[in-house]
C-alpha cells in the first residue's frame, strides 16, 4: 500500500520533531556541563585566592633601623604583624650570652666590648658586619608564628682621643633565612676584620 503525500509529510514532521528534540537535549546537556565547569573553576580560583591571601598574611620580614646616636637598633613595628619575643644569639667567639630584646631594641652595650677586643690590632676606623641569629615570633590572624634567621648588624668603629674606639651601629640586614649557632660562628670566623700583617 502506497503512502499518500499527506502521510509522507506527516512522517517528515515527526522525524524533524525528533531531530529537534535530540538537538535540544544535547544543547541543554552542554549548557549544564558548561555551567558546572564555570562553578568549579570559580571555586578553584577562590580557594587559590584564599590560600594566597593567607600566605601573604603570614609573610613578614623583621626589620630594624639605627636609633639616634647609633648605639642601638630599633626593630620596626608592623601593625599587621605585632612582634612577640625576640632573642638575639651572638657568635660563640664573642663570649656574649643570648639576649632578649624585651623592648624590641638591640643594644650595642651587649657586645661592644668583646667586639672591640676581637677586632683590636688593626685600624681604629673599621666597618664590618656581625652575624647574629634572631629567633622571633609575631602574630598573624591572631595566631603566633615563630621564625629564625641570620641578620647582620653592620657596625663601625671610630677612634676617640684618649678613650680607645667607639662602636656605632649603622644597619640591620637580613642575611639568610633559617640558620644556627654553628652557621653564625662560621660566618664570623670568615668575615671578622683581620688585623694587618706586620
Amino acid at each position: 500500500m502506497k503512502e499518500t503525500s499527506d502521510q509522507q509529510t506527516r512522517r517528515r514532521w515527526v522525524t524533524l520533531a525528533e531531530v529537534l528534540a535530540v538537538a535540544g537535549v544535547v544543547i541543554a546537556g552542554l549548557t549544564l556541563y558548561n555551567s558546572w565547569q564555570e562553578r568549579r573553576d570559580s571555586a578553584s580560583t577562590k580557594i587559590e585566592e584564599r590560600t594566597a591571601a593567607a600566605r601573604d598574611r603570614t609573610r613578614f620580614e623583621l626589620r630594624g633601623v639605627p636609633a639616634s646616636g647609633h648605639s642601638s637598633i630599633l626593630l620596626t613595628r608592623d601593625e599587621a604583624h605585632p612582634l612577640g619575643d625576640v632573642r638575639i644569639s651572638f657568635p660563640t667567639a664573642l663570649g656574649v650570652a643570648p639576649q632578649d630584646a624585651v623592648g624590641h631594641t638591640i643594644e650595642a652595650d651587649w657586645f661592644e666590648r668583646p667586639l672591640r677586643e676581637q677586632t683590636d690590632g688593626g685600624e681604629d676606623d673599621v666597618t664590618g658586619r656581625l652575624p647574629v641569629l634572631v629567633d622571633y615570633s609575631f602574630m598573624a590572624d591572631d595566631k603566633p608564628i615563630a621564625r629564625h634567621a641570620i641578620y647582620d648588624i653592620v657596625w663601625k668603629t671610630e677612634g676617640q682621643l684618649l678613650r680607645g674606639r667607639r662602636v656605632t651601629l649603622i644597619d640591620f640586614r637580613l642575611r639568610e633565612a633559617g640558620g644556627s649557632q654553628r652557621r653564625i660562628d662560621a660566618l664570623w670566623a670568615r668575615d671578622k676584620p683581620k688585623p694587618p700583617v706586620k
